[in-house]
């Protein structure tokens, strides 16, 4: 029974991480506002360059070097490591990709997306049992995807190759299972040299924003790494701590605030198709939750993909 409760406190938890690492991705559009100047790649580029460098100071104000040396040692788990790394960095090159191809609509279509492939690999990979109401969520989840998606009248390849790239991250930082900040040091570690090898180009070149126009923006250019590892560490918190699946719908939350801040914040259009989607994903989000947290008590257990 105390083994049951402390994994109920450890669970609750986990969601909270998660609750917390959306939350910071929601709102993280305010941010890249304030670089609005420069090029994305180039954001992109500084972005991997600082997340390693703080990352790198956090683990030695923690003492944490020994984790990350025995993280490494294990080969295969490096491999694994390794491509996370290279993962999450060509999530992020798609996403800047589709917004400077102005296909941003897509985009935010991949994160909605994204938690129905968590899910379904939660299912297919940890047999992870899901509940009559959970199932319903996920099904009112799917038909508010497939009403966005049935509004482009082809395959929205962006929006899939997002969702497919963030879940198969999210799937191997569980596999791994490693201490969280070693995790990430080797995670940056593998794109940074790449990255900073294109920074010292640019800046040779004469076409780097970090020197070639100092002040406020080379700040900004800094602090991408900050604003980049602190949901990253909420993250890997939560995903070893939470189901696999519950982390997948809590996704949900990112793009929801995105969308109160292009409708409140940004003045964008926000069409009915997109608003009908919209209702039908928060009513799923809705029972999701209901049904997690007891207030909607599970009877049956179905168990998908097997």
């Amino acid at each position: 029974m105390k083994t049951s409760l402390a994994d109920d406190q450890q669970g609750r938890t986990g969601n909270w991480f998660g609750v917390a690492a959306y939350t910071f991705w929601g709102i993280l559009p305010l941010y890249w506002k304030l670089l609005n100047a420069v090029p994305a790649l180039e954001v992109l580029l500084h972005r991997i360059l600082w997340s390693f460098v703080f990352i790198c100071i956090a683990v030695t104000v923690m003492g944490s070097w020994k984790k990350v040396l025995q993280a490494a040692s294990n080969r295969k788990r490096l491999i694994m490591i390794f491509s996370c790394g290279f993962l999450v960095s060509l999530n992020w090159y798609i996403y800047i990709y589709a917004v400077n191809s102005d296909q941003v609509i897509e985009a935010s279509m991949g994160y909605f997306i994204n938690p129905l492939v968590v899910v379904l690999l939660s299912v297919t990979v940890f047999k992870e049992k899901l509940g009559r109401w959970q199932l319903a969520a996920i099904i009112l989840a799917a038909f508010g995807v497939l009403t966005m998606a049935f509004q482009y009248g082809r395959i929205p390849w962006i929006a899939l190759l997002l969702a497919a790239t963030f879940a198969t991250y999210g799937l191997l930082k569980k596999i791994v299972s490693i201490d969280p900040v070693a995790g990430l040091v080797l995670e940056t570690l593998v794109v940074m040299p790449l990255a900073l090898f294109f920074i010292i180009r640019l800046e040779m070149a004469g076409a780097g924003f970090f020197l070639g126009n100092p002040g406020s923006s080379s700040l900004f250019l800094i602090g991408t790494g900050i604003v980049t590892l602190i949901p990253l560490l909420f993250y890997a918190e939560g995903i070893q701590k939470t189901t696999f699946s519950m982390m997948g719908f809590l996704q949900y939350i990112a793009p929801s605030i995105n969308l109160l801040l292009g409708i409140l914040v940004f003045q964008e259009y926000f069409s009915l198709p997109y608003f009908i989607s919209f209702c039908f994903i928060w009513a799923g989000l809705a029972i999701f939750t209901l049904a997690n947290t007891g207030f909607l008590k599970e009877k049956i257990q179905v168990q998908v993909g097997k």
